[in-house]
């Protein structure tokens, strides 16, 4: 009998380790947030990793020229605390999510209004802002990230990096 038990906890902590080991996700949750001055600005987002795969263009994973949201799994979201100028245009402080509409030479970066979305479901009509980003070559990032190179007191840059493509976001306050 107290085999059996012993048994039966054993057998239920491995059903629990495995069930919680298959619910990680491939593409992690990631998080990043800057102050600039006053002004915070916050990013979460999941991660992809590129895996050796084409990233985009006509064989790539995105496509050129049709939404794609830059993460995975639930929509990639930015908040400002404050209003803020992004690429020399404003924008409201409030929650947006993040699309992109990838070209080889230029992205248009959209800020919706729509920010509890799914990847894979652009909210259309929701847009608040629409910009436009000149594309750099960069060192190969394996796992999409966000990040703030450069800040100073009252404006900064915020860079989108997957694979070798870095898409660079001038924020002044």
């Amino acid at each position: 009998m107290k085999g059996t038990i012993y048994f039966t906890l054993l057998l239920g902590l491995l059903v629990t380790d495995l069930a919680n080991a298959q619910s990680v996700r491939k593409s992690q949750k990631g998080t990043v947030s800057q102050q600039i001055a006053q002004t915070m600005i916050s990013i979460e987002y999941h991660r992809p990793v590129a895996r050796g795969r084409v990233l985009f263009g006509d064989e790539g994973i995105v496509n050129y020229d049709k939404v794609w949201m830059p993460g995975a799994n639930e929509a990639t979201t930015i908040e400002f605390s404050e209003d803020v100028s992004i690429n020399g245009s404003e924008l409201k402080k409030g929650k947006y999510s993040v699309w992109t509409i990838p070209g080889e030479t230029e992205w248009t970066v959209i800020f919706s209004n729509q920010w509890d979305a799914w990847h894979s479901r652009y909210p259309e009509g929701e847009d608040e802002l629409r910009i436009t980003a000149i594309p750099e070559e960069g060192v190969h990032m394996e796992v999409l990230a966000f990040y703030f190179p450069e800040v100073t007191e009252d404006s900064a840059i915020l860079r989108f990096h997957w694979g070798s493509t870095v898409i660079p976001l001038v924020i002044r306050l």
